[in-house]
């Protein structure tokens, strides 16, 4: 592995967040960006080739070293690392549709969700997966929302463009509700 593959590497696995190529060409500035790309794909070839626990992922425009989905269930199982806490029903549904239809203004998301929004708004605010993005040109100017680029790291997005299309998401559900189970079925407790 280059010099440059192994630095990038330990930047990589200092930072708990994706870094920008802009950010890692700083560690070596005689590195041209075409030597930070080449690297970028030799660390990547690296994980994937000699079958390592971890892999190099572009996501919330950079880049972030993460364990393979396949050994994610076994370390939460033993608690190994630290989730970030789960967002509530009412917080995923406002954030998607923030994503999919920003900027957006909260009285367009209550609309929508036919519920108050304000405290779901300040939540999701707080957390940095949404901002504000400008104003509305209505009544009193409203605020307008849109993602963050922590929005695009919690759901290992490079872009929005990678969220999916409506129709994907219709036929994703249409399965989720035929696989769960009818109110009078019974359903085997698990064991264990």
């Amino acid at each position: 592995m280059t010099p440059l593959a192994k630095l990038l590497e330990a930047a990589l696995f200092a930072s708990a967040r994706p870094i920008t190529t802009e950010e890692l060409a700083t560690l070596d500035p005689e590195a041209s960006p075409a030597a930070v790309a080449a690297a970028l794909d030799e660390l990547r070839e690296q994980y994937d080739v000699n079958g390592h626990g971890v892999a190099l992922a572009e996501a919330g425009g950079g880049y972030q070293i993460l364990t393979r989905p396949e050994y994610t269930e076994a370390i939460e199982r033993a608690q190994l690392a630290v989730r970030p806490s789960r967002l509530s029903g009412a917080s995923l549904e406002t954030l998607a549709i923030i994503a999919y239809r920003q900027p957006i203004g909260r009285l367009e998301i209550e609309e929508i969700r036919g519920v108050s929004v304000g405290s779901v708004l300040k939540s999701l605010h707080e957390r940095g997966l949404i901002d504000i993005t400008g104003r509305g040109e209505g009544l009193g100017r409203p605020l307008l929302y849109g993602t963050t680029s922590l929005f695009l790291e919690h759901f290992a997005l490079r872009h929005l463009g990678e969220l999916p299309r409506a129709d994907e998401l219709a036929i994703a559900l249409r399965h989720l509700e035929s696989a769960t189970p009818e109110p009078d079925e019974t359903v085997p407790e698990p064991v264990g």
